[in-house]
């Protein structure tokens, strides 16, 4: 019992020691004489991650980056195999040509549905001569007949060719009506065969932007931080082949207590030093502060417990210095980030922004 008390003992107080020396560690990092409306903590470089994915599924033919390359946006990283998808295309060029002949073929037939309609149109002019000619003759027979100058033979034949003369004008008339129905489906049968075109050539184009799309290729500038898939693997709809990070979206991370973090304004200005290049001194925009503190409270929270509550605050680094120093930029650098709460403060001297060394 003796001997487990004592153990028990000398573990209470290692624990103390190790929290004690954690909790010096992390004072020790903290700046000294430090301005009233300035605050700092210590954070790590970051930014934004770019997964490279595929758009549809297939073979990896080729990846053209390795970990750690930079790379410019539009650079081709990967690139997955597209037989499949050419040999879409072609079917898709093939019909295209069919469908065109059908244009053709389908305008060809309203010719020679129009020409039909002239025929019966001159055929229906033709019918009505015959019927004015046998009506006259028929309104000859007629008196004629009452003055017996004629057989009535001779009036009934005028009348049957009368009767009959109309009937040939009712007969052209309907050819043409049918005539014209024929016209307007063979221009349906025009507009069908654009459409058709139009489906195909719509086709076309999407099996060639899938190809285009099989060309993996850097949306922004950046470095590759991971290689995930190898060529001839077979990847699903979406699957990763490299990962990439946005040298132009850089930032870090860090925290503050409740009362530093409730005077940082956005848009506040900041300064970045950086563990690995103390001579530099980077400056930064803060673009988020976080609205929940990171430390879960207790139901009942006393003055000195809610000050200890730690908000996570973001630098941002200007996208156009950035730029300029792209090859230079890393990530995962450990650093101190340095905010002014007051605009009034100016900087010290030892926070002036640096970007060559002095």
């Amino acid at each position: 019992m003796k001997t487990f008390l004592s153990s028990g003992w000398a573990q209470g107080l290692i624990a103390v020691v190790v929290i004690a020396l954690g909790g010096w560690a992390w004072w020790s990092l903290q700046p000294e004489g430090l301005a009233e409306g300035l605050a700092s903590g210590n954070g790590r470089i970051e930014a934004v991650e770019i997964d490279i994915a595929t758009k549809t599924g297939g073979r990896v033919r080729d990846i053209l980056a390795s970990e750690g390359d930079f790379v410019r946006a539009g650079e081709v990283l990967a690139k997955m195999d597209t037989d499949v998808l050419e040999a879409q295309r072609r079917e898709a060029e093939a019909r295209l040509q069919q469908a065109r002949m059908g244009i053709e073929t389908a305008q060809s037939q309203v010719v020679q549905r129009e020409a039909e309609k002239q025929a019966a149109e001159a055929l229906i002019a033709q019918r009505r001569a015959e019927l004015d000619a046998a009506q006259r003759r028929l309104a000859r027979s007629k008196e004629l007949a009452a003055k017996d100058a004629v057989p009535i033979s001779k009036l009934d034949d005028d009348r049957a060719a009368f009767q009959a003369a109309r009937a040939a004008v009712a007969a052209a008339q309907a050819q043409s009506a049918a005539a014209q129905a024929a016209i307007g489906q063979a221009r349906s049968n025009v507009i069908a065969a654009h459409s058709t075109v139009e489906a195909v050539q719509a086709t076309i184009e999407r099996i060639q932007a899938d190809i285009d799309d099989s060309m993996l290729k850097a949306p922004r500038d950046g470095r590759i931080q991971y290689r995930v898939a190898q060529p001839g693997e077979v990847l699903s709809p979406g699957g990763v082949v490299l990962n990439m990070v946005d040298l132009t979206d850089v930032y870090m991370t860090f925290f503050l207590p409740t009362k530093q973090a409730g005077r940082v304004a956005l848009g506040a200005e900041a300064r970045l030093v950086l563990d690995a290049a103390p001579q530099y001194v980077v400056p930064a925009e803060i673009s988020f502060v976080s609205d929940v503190a990171q430390f879960t409270p207790k139901t009942v929270e006393t003055k000195e417990e809610r000050q200890k509550l730690m908000f996570r605050i973001k630098a941002q680094i200007d996208p156009s210095l950035l730029r300029e120093h792209l090859q230079q930029v890393k990530t995962g650098l450990p650093g101190m980030a340095y905010v002014r709460l007051d605009p009034q403060v100016d900087w010290p001297a030892e926070l002036q922004t640096r970007l060559s060394p002095q």
